[in-house]
């Protein structure tokens, strides 16, 4: 019996839910998940990335083995098979990852939080540089929301598209907003003045580390 602790991953729960779908071999799921554009959102760069995650799921008892096929010229493919006790996790984890946001650690507010390591003109610059790419990556997703429509694709299938859209619009805002406060001067720090900082603030103490 799977654990209900077993741990949950995005690309995990893709790959139950193509499961859930039918049976289907590991090439078959790298497919289907770059065809429908999943691979935006379910991280698939590294070549073994999807078997990795099916064997986990396999030792969980999440999925099972249903058949090994050899097609003339190929090697032989392992079809995995969605269990009942993968398609209660599946379930599980869903409710869990609409009902409640999860703690994520992304690296832009890392890099925010050191800030000061650079100067304000150096920051206004890489930030510059983010605006254009998040612009370009909204100028993306309106052609491929047109062609979505042009083919007819109900909304349904496009809603974590939506979702990244109103997240990148908004972080574009901001990103915006926080170049004009550094090249304005709204925004500025020197060494002196954060030296004045680091000693009104005092040192860290130990005991609240």
């Amino acid at each position: 019996m799977a654990s209900r602790t077993q741990r949950r991953s995005p690309l995990a729960v893709q790959l139950l839910l193509l499961l859930a779908e039918e049976p289907m071999h590991a090439y078959r799921m790298q497919q289907l998940i770059r065809a429908r554009h999943k691979d935006r959102i379910v991280n698939i760069a590294q070549r073994n990335s999807v078997y990795q995650t099916l064997d986990r799921l396999l030792r969980a008892e999440l999925v099972e083995v249903a058949d090994r096929v050899r097609a003339p010229g190929r090697p032989e493919r392992t079809v995995y098979r969605l269990t009942g006790t993968g398609r209660d996790i599946l379930d599980e984890w869903l409710r869990e990852m609409l009902c409640t946001p999860a703690r994520e650690f992304p690296e832009f507010p890392v890099a925010l939080a050191a800030l000061a390591h650079l100067t304000p003109e150096r920051a206004a610059g890489y930030l510059e540089e983010r605006a254009r790419e998040l612009r370009a990556r909204l100028r993306q997703a309106e052609s491929d929301a047109e062609r979505a429509g042009e083919m007819g694709l109900p909304r349904m299938f496009m809603l974590e598209d939506e979702y990244q859209n109103a997240l990148t619009e908004t972080e574009l805002r901001w990103v915006n907003g926080l170049v004009d406060d550094l090249r304005a001067g709204r925004l500025a720090w020197d060494r002196e003045w954060l030296d004045a900082v680091s000693a009104r603030l005092g040192p860290a103490d130990p005991d609240q580390v």
